[in-house]
């Protein structure tokens, strides 16, 4: 399994690393001795913290749909011309951009500010890591 420093955990999961530490303190997080005598912490538990810890805020109306990847965000930005669109939502941390028609902006009454949601439902998904790392 990967380990990763504590500052590190720290940094992906969103808080501090005296969280971390009373953390590992609690039993979340299991932390051991790397071979420079650092602490640091198994990179599958972090994820699963992270899983845990991720608390997004609903669908607007309580909506449903099959697709699984839903990022609910505020409106930031709106580019339109005669034809399309180009949508930006911050999602939490993530900044999410959509292409559509003009038409459609217009139908869902988007606006800056507004509350969207981002449903991203697609077959290609990649996935990038720093070579030879763990």
């Amino acid at each position: 399994m990967p380990h990763m420093r504590i500052r590190d955990a720290a940094t992906y999961l969103g808080v501090s690393d005296d969280t971390v530490r009373r953390w590992v303190d609690k039993g979340l997080l299991t932390a051991t001795n790397d071979e420079s005598g650092r602490k640091v912490v198994d990179g599958y538990e972090v994820a699963l913290v992270a899983r845990q810890q991720a608390t997004l805020p609903g669908p607007p109306g309580g909506t449903a749909s099959s697709a699984r990847n839903r990022f609910v965000g505020l409106v930031t930005d709106i580019r339109t011309d005669a034809v399309m669109a180009q949508v930006e939502l911050q999602c939490g941390p993530f900044r999410v951009v959509s292409l559509m028609s003009s038409e459609a902006v217009r139908d869902l009454g988007l606006e800056l500010g507004s509350v969207a949601v981002a449903v991203i439902k697609s077959t290609t998904v990649i996935v990038e890591t720093a070579k030879g790392e763990s």
